[in-house]
């Protein structure tokens, strides 16, 4: 199974949101699309600490070679 991109992980939360707006849904789906939705956010999460990890790593670099010079 394919990683999905942040912004994947975006679409994804919004289709579940708009499941559960639904008010025809049971409570035992609404608690599953909940619980889904839930992890689907914490993965998006750790996808932007990730990004933001690695421009800082780029921009120290980026200070030290501008450091050098």
């Amino acid at each position: 199974m394919k990683a999905q991109s942040f912004e994947e992980k975006l679409d994804h939360s919004k289709a579940l949101l708009e499941k559960l707006m639904n008010p025809e849904i049971t409570l035992e789906e609404s608690v599953k699309l909940y619980e889904e939705g839930l992890k689907n956010i914490k993965e998006a999460q750790k996808l932007i600490e990730e990004a933001k990890t690695k421009i800082t790593v780029i921009e120290q670099a980026n200070q030290n070679i501008s450091d050098e010079i």
